[in-house]
């Protein structure tokens, strides 16, 4: 679990880093509603979470460099007994203080009678603009409040600034805390993919392999997947974002799973394609066997300093000459790649950055460019092909194929350190598992 110190210093980080003059603002996540007066269990919004570590809706956060009063302010839900008794332990006013590090706390249902206080004589608010109406109608309402009392020698805000821009270059790269946290989450989720293997075979269901994965993350800490688990068998594969998980499992056919576990809000994102009955056929081990070629350079080029297209180049330059080998594609490979003839096998990038959000966030290209990979950076390296099974122009035995490998990787000062590298992946190893031999 992180310790209210590494909170302290993202704060203190993100404030050096706006503006003078300025204060920024983050509403917490709502609680949502399931069905009725039933709610789905809580998650914070992950900005809120990574500067305040506070896992409660109805809430505020107040970063303003320079207050006298106190930098840090929360607005939070009050301490009530009897909620208490029904859903549990809440901070309250005095918790945000004591324990999560407040420098003042109000009740939420002061906001509005204390934000403009707080935006009086600032240049600028920093706030997530356009994402969450209600606190875009907080925020201005506060402003023309101001504004009506300037005889008065007060300045309104004059300038409103997205938020994101600048901290979510601030959470692109992860401290040691984060990155351990990460390597649980990795670790769960290599022993739930090894568990699925074994458990696979023909006549079980979808989400009976699901099933396997879920308990194996619960039991590693990890209450939640960091997304819906794709468990597709078969032609089902073809569909990159399968998630119904309720077909029942065929003898000869592969089984990718996309499942990666959540562990205090960090997460892990590991594929693998196996098959259902413990050995790849030829065509199946053929393409499956392209994809690991694809993403091994993938990995080579997930160094400091590569740009970060330089993973998905090298995947799609070795996917496009197997495909050609296959006879897949036919004609040179290097107009295939200029002319993305290979989309219509490969259609997705070949990664993305991973940390409080499974697609985590942080710009990619920087002035327009491709920015450069640096340590501390997390990203996945997922190649993939997928011939559809009604793709009539391509020889049967390919049809209604689809594997992604993907794994985790961490960019260090020497290249890059593989977190889902305990995971078997070739075909030897995936047939030997599956036979109970390792």
């Amino acid at each position: 679990m992180l310790q209210m110190n590494e909170f302290r210093r993202r704060r203190k980080h993100l404030m050096q880093r706006l503006e003078k003059g300025s204060v920024a603002l983050l509403a917490s996540a709502p609680a949502r509603i399931r069905n009725r007066d039933t709610e789905y269990p809580y998650r914070q919004h992950s900005d809120f979470f990574y500067l305040t570590g506070f896992n409660e809706p109805d809430a505020l956060a107040v970063f303003a460099p320079g207050r006298t009063q106190g930098e840090f302010v929360l607005f939070c839900r009050e301490f009530d007994p009897e909620k208490a008794i029904w859903t549990g332990k809440h901070a309250g006013l005095e918790g945000a203080r004591e324990t999560f590090g407040a420098d003042e706390a109000f009740p939420i249902g002061e906001l509005d009678q204390r934000l403009p206080e707080i935006l009086e004589n600032r240049d600028r608010v920093y706030f997530p603009i356009g994402y969450d109406a209600a606190l875009d109608g907080r925020v201005m309402a506060a402003v023309n409040e101001i504004r009506a009392r300037v005889r008065t020698g007060v300045r309104a805000p004059y300038e409103f600034v997205a938020l994101e821009h600048v901290l979510h270059e601030q959470r692109l790269f992860k401290t040691p805390a984060e990155i351990a946290l990460m390597r649980k989450a990795a670790e769960a989720s290599v022993l739930a993919h090894k568990r699925a293997m074994r458990a696979s075979r023909p006549g079980r269901y979808e989400y009976e392999i699901e099933a396997e994965l879920l308990h194996e993350f619960a039991l590693h800490g990890c209450r939640s997947p960091a997304y819906p688990c794709i468990v597709a068998g078969g032609k089902n594969a073809c569909v990159l974002h399968y998630t119904e998980n309720s077909e029942r499992l065929q003898d000869g056919d592969l089984l990718l799973i996309d499942a990666g576990a959540e562990y205090e809000n960090y997460a892990a994102d590991i594929t693998r394609t196996f098959p259902v009955n413990g050995k790849y056929s030829e065509s199946q081990r053929l393409i499956y066997e392209l994809v690991l070629d694809a993403q091994a350079a993938a990995i080579e080029e997930v160094r400091p300093g590569r740009p970060w297209i330089a993973p998905h180049d090298a995947a799609v330059k070795v996917l496009t000459k197997g495909l050609v080998k296959l006879g897949l594609l036919e004609g040179q490979v290097s107009k295939l790649i200029k002319d993305e003839a290979y989309k219509k096998f490969y259609m997705h990038r070949t990664g993305h950055w991973l940390g409080l959000d499974v697609h985590d966030v942080g710009p990619y290209k920087i002035d327009g460019e491709w920015r450069p990979l640096e340590p501390g950076m997390v990203l996945t390296v997922e190649p993939g092909l997928y011939i559809a099974p009604d793709c009539s122009d391509v020889d049967p035995k390919w049809r209604g194929i689809g594997v992604r490998i993907e794994d985790d990787a961490l960019v260090t000062q020497e290249g890059c350190e593989i977190l889902t590298q305990g995971l078997p992946k070739t075909v030897a190893e995936i047939e030997a598992l599956m036979a109970g031999s390792a």
